[in-house]
């Protein structure tokens, strides 16, 4: 790959024995690779130590649950590659799947890994409620912002360090929203997105309360509008807090 990568996992009440495997597969199979494990919110028996890892996977334990947005974002900072990638603990994205994710950096500055792309493989599909909750969104996203993707929340993908360092200041989303953000920002701040399609299982046991999520995001689309439009047209960028601001009076004049 010729370019170092660091990968972060971040992971809230993960099934350990799949995340140290799926951990030590991307540090063993991916080159130039260093795993970083950002895990939320440690139940007593998990137990993520030298024992059970490599000594080459770093391991943050935090004692409350921040959000995958912020676990993402302090991992990211945590490590000093040139390229820089995430994917869910779940390991529903194969190993080969995150690594032409991370290659794609070789011509464009992110790369977002795609169940919705037409040429996705799909081995196990979510259930039907939650297809149709994903669908309808990215077909609102579409709608919304000026970003065009088949899929703006699957859990994998890779960035390289100018652009992180570019883009880093205008994220504000903690949770599940900051996969949507992230790729609006960057987009919004000229920076060229590539949507590579990849295989995908879904693994049950999610900690996605699919409704508030949904919500979430809708209120985050909402308030990227702004943002990204006000970087787009290079005047002044809205702070989170003016953005929530006029999204409120939106929806008290509805």
């Amino acid at each position: 790959m010729g370019k170092t990568v660091g990968i972060v996992i971040p992971a809230y009440k993960p099934n350990v024995s799949r995340l140290v495997s799926y951990a030590s597969s991307l540090l063993h199979e991916i080159d130039s690779s260093e795993v970083h494990i950002e895990l939320d919110d440690p139940a007593d028996e998990i137990n993520l130590n030298s024992t059970s890892l490599p000594a080459a996977i770093s391991v943050n334990k935090e004692s409350r649950r921040r959000g995958k947005g912020a676990a993402i974002t302090h991992g990211f900072e945590t490590l000093d590659t040139e390229y820089l990638a995430f994917s869910d603990a779940d390991g529903s994205t194969p190993i080969e799947s995150v690594r032409d994710v991370i290659s794609g950096l070789a011509r464009t500055d992110l790369c977002v890994g795609s169940r919705r792309h037409p040429d996705a493989v799909i081995e196990a599909h979510q259930t039907i409620f939650r297809r149709l909750l994903g669908d309808g969104f990215a077909w609102i996203a579409r709608k919304l912002l000026d970003v065009q993707l088949f899929d703006y929340q699957c859990g994998v993908k890779a960035i390289t360090r100018e652009a992180w360092q570019k883009i880093r200041t205008h994220l504000y989303q903690p949770g599940f929203a900051w996969d949507l953000e992230f790729v609006a920002i960057a987009h919004a701040s000229g920076y060229d997105i590539t949507e590579i399609p990849i295989t995908w299982h879904d693994n049950a046991g999610s900690t996605v309360n699919p409704v508030t999520t949904t919500l979430e995001l809708g209120r985050t689309l909402l308030q990227l509008r702004f943002r990204t439009h006000s970087i787009g047209i290079g005047q002044q960028t809205y702070s989170q807090e003016t953005a929530t601001s006029l999204v409120e009076q939106i929806e008290n004049n509805q």
